[in-house]
């Protein structure tokens, strides 16, 4: 993943009503980091990201 950093990953089939990397990435967010949830479909993960702002 080039430019990126993952900060955690989160399995897709978490508890209906629960969105932990939503929430891990708001968290990360209110710290000053840039942080986005993106799906990785290889591994059937959420992923929360940090993009490299210098490109």
């Amino acid at each position: 993943m080039n430019g990126r950093m993952v900060l955690e990953r989160f399995p897709a089939g978490g508890p209906r009503g629960s969105w932990p990397a939503e929430e891990f990435a708001q968290a990360c967010r209110q710290q000053g980091q840039h942080a986005e949830v993106v799906m990785d479909l290889t591994s059937d993960a959420f992923l929360v990201i940090v993009r490299d702002l210098t490109e």
